[in-house]
């Protein structure tokens, strides 16, 4: 029951939970490796390192992207599937109300980009890369948490044949090249970033799919399965995040209507699984936890989303715009994800918290914790 327990409370969210837990979390030796000067200026460089070289290795131009989506659109991300992270939403009464309009703050661009890709042109093979910034007020706010998300949100068009997890696997193992290759350019940069305090990142990642992680840790929940798979091997791409495992749970909820966690795949082994989508995590030496860094995936088609919707009971959304596009291939079939950038420049920079590369709010009480931990968070 215990292990039943866990599961299901593992599934609600992101965050440890309490400010009492992770006090005890936060490390105790902490000094950074830069002063606040050099962290701006390092944030800079990482910044437009890789969102350069990310337009170079997919074939992305940068485009703008919206901060405020209309509630109508269907196009807002709902980030999960059981209504409990919900966005900002405000009305705007424009001309005295005579043209009113109510509109969210974006959570992810996931959907607008699909869109997007169809108002650009974008053919099979070329895509787009945006400087997203949304709100996500349903988060715990701990030291890689926090309400205001910034993401290089990307979407790429593709062919019918490019559905598969070969493509899939291909373009994250760019995308890998990418962030490894930005460690090693910061670190040529700023030496003091190079220690052997902080081990580098591998080369390459690890992959493997959710269910062969849930039959190396039957017992353990998803953060905890993840938690043990990194001390193995510290870089990993896990397949298969929404679609209901051997044990009766997904690995981590996935919103119906834009990754594909349905489609049936088989592993190098022959083994049959389920999903075109993954997490790239990582070891963070510094806080010493696990460390997500891209949630990414092949979108559905009209067929996997209807088949997602069903399986979630969502299926009223097909009336909405975006849904109908998709229903009526009237826009691209694509793979895209967002690659979290202070989660990211945190993790290049070897800093304990977010709030050392990001400014946002942020409790007393949190603020609190880093002070007696010698963690400078900007404000």
């Amino acid at each position: 029951m215990s292990t039943m327990v866990d599961k299901q409370a593992d599934l609600s969210g992101p965050g440890i939970g309490n400010y009492e837990e992770l006090e005890k979390i936060l490390p105790e030796d902490y000094n950074s490796l830069l002063n606040p000067k050099s962290t701006q200026q390092a944030i800079t460089i990482v910044k437009w390192y890789i969102e350069d070289n990310l337009c170079q290795q997919l074939n992305l131009m940068r485009v703008e992207v919206p901060l405020i989506v209309d509630v109508d659109s269907g196009v807002n991300d709902n980030l999960d599937r059981d209504g409990s992270r919900t966005p900002v939403e405000f009305h705007i009464s424009n001309d005295h109300d005579k043209h009113p309009l109510d509109v969210q703050v974006v959570q992810a661009a996931t959907k607008w980009k699909r869109v997007a890709l169809k108002q650009f042109g974008m053919k099979a093979g070329e895509g787009l890369i945006t400087d997203m910034r949304a709100v996500r007020k349903d988060y715990f706010l701990d030291h890689d948490h926090s309400a205001y998300v910034d993401q290089w949100d990307w979407e790429k068009s593709i062919r019918a044949d490019q559905r598969n997890l070969q493509y899939l696997t291909e373009t994250v193992e760019s995308i890998w090249k990418v962030i490894k290759d930005a460690e090693t350019f910061i670190q040529g940069l700023f030496p003091q970033l190079k220690t052997d305090k902080y081990p580098s990142l591998p080369e390459n990642l690890t992959f493997l799919h959710a269910e062969e992680l849930l039959e190396m840790y039957p017992d353990l929940p998803r953060k905890a399965r993840e938690t043990a798979i990194l001390q193995e091997y510290p870089a990993v791409f896990i397949y298969g995040i929404g679609w209901v495992l051997k044990d009766g749970y997904p690995h981590e909820m996935r919103a119906a209507d834009y990754d594909d966690w349905v489609t049936e795949t088989s592993s190098s082994s022959g083994n049959k699984f389920h999903g075109l989508n993954g997490d790239i995590l990582v070891w963070n030496p510094v806080t010493k936890r696990r460390h997500e860094l891209s949630s990414m995936g092949i979108r559905v088609n009209a067929q996997t989303l209807k088949q997602q919707l069903e399986i979630t009971g969502q299926l009223d959304f097909l009336s909405l715009p975006y849904h109908q596009a998709v229903m009526n291939n009237d826009v691209p079939l694509s793979i895209g994800g967002g690659i979290g950038q202070s989660r990211t420049v945190m993790l290049l920079l070897r800093k304990a918290h977010l709030g050392e590369v990001s400014v946002t709010v942020w409790p007393k009480r949190l603020k609190e914790i880093c002070r007696k931990k010698n963690i400078h968070v900007l404000e």
